[in-house]
């Protein structure tokens, strides 16, 4: 695993985000997730992310250093990995502690829907950053939770290592928040957070740096070349390969995003990803064969 981030290593990669393996005892299935890391790392891709898709919102405080020293051990020696933390304050603190013990050059943030203001976001952001010793990144999922000014406050103390822009529009070309906020923050510091599906867009509309990604799980060498492409601006050779990824992506969005991606890899024979930690449950086996059928499809895409 990578202990150090340059400026420019955070988007050099896709930013895979994938499940988190577990037993049927809901405990850790170090095999398994180890079986799924070497899948992504095979296809070029060295940055994990480790947040809603690995369910760390519901992360037990109990557990958190285990899964730290496990994905730190499972990843390759040049792989960067990045836990969550969060989303609730009090959590944050508590996990900055473990860990300030570790050697992961940055940590996301997950967003705290709800009991906010984006005054107490950057504030209690920037005490866990003093707390945890390293950077943050920071995820930004809904309008309200922190205004671009105080993303530029954090970004001009050196607080955030990036930022993980991942509010859904209808169209993804209309942005007023995106597009206030390229305005006063560096633009290389925000991947789109959204799959492949917005990501063209992001970069060519408003100048973003990378993307993240869940169906890269499934097909990461083909995830990897949209990025190419993207940064090429081969604008019709990153439109063909987000069309592979559609069906998949749109199955994620139209039933849950987190449910149907763990499934996905499940049913794709990459890993064994067992159940959701609760408060998440398990897709029905009534909607297997169509998840079975378009992550298969993507995972032979070329």
């Amino acid at each position: 695993m990578l202990t150090t981030l340059s400026p420019r290593r955070l988007t050099q990669s896709v930013l895979a985000v994938p499940p988190l393996a577990r037993n049927a005892d809901l405990s850790l299935n170090e095999p398994q997730n180890l079986k799924l890391i070497r899948h992504i790392e095979a296809g070029g891709v060295r940055t994990l992310l480790y947040g809603g898709n690995a369910n760390f919102y519901h992360l037990a405080l109990s557990e958190y250093d285990a899964v730290l020293g496990m994905l730190a051990q499972s990843a390759g020696g040049d792989t960067l990995v990045i836990p969550s933390a969060g989303p609730a304050y009090g959590t944050m603190m508590d996990q900055a502690k473990i860990l300030s013990r570790h050697q992961f050059p940055t940590v996301m943030v997950l967003p705290h829907q709800g009991i906010t203001t984006s005054q107490g976001v950057g504030d209690g952001i920037a005490r866990f950053v003093q707390a945890a010793g390293m950077p943050a990144l920071l995820y930004i999922k809904h309008d309200g939770y922190i205004e671009p000014e105080q993303v530029k406050a954090l970004a001009d103390r050196g607080l955030i290592s990036g930022i993980k822009y991942a509010t859904v529009r209808p169209d993804p070309a209309i942005d007023p928040y995106l597009a206030g906020l390229v305005e006063i923050v560096d633009r290389r510091l925000i991947i789109s957070g959204i799959g492949e599906q917005p990501a063209i867009v992001h970069r060519r509309d408003f100048g973003l740096a990378g993307f993240t990604s869940g169906c890269v799980c499934i097909a990461p060498a083909l995830s990897a070349a949209m990025l190419q492409a993207i940064r090429r601006e081969d604008w019709q050779d990153a439109q063909r390969i987000r069309k592979i990824f559609e069906p998949l992506e749109s199955l994620r969005n139209s039933i849950n995003p987190i449910r149907v991606l763990h499934e996905a890899v499940r049913l794709a024979g990459i890993a064994d990803t067992g159940p959701l930690l609760p408060l998440l449950s398990n897709l029905p086996e009534s909607q297997h064969p169509q998840v079975r059928e378009a992550a298969a499809r993507l995972l032979h895409a070329v």
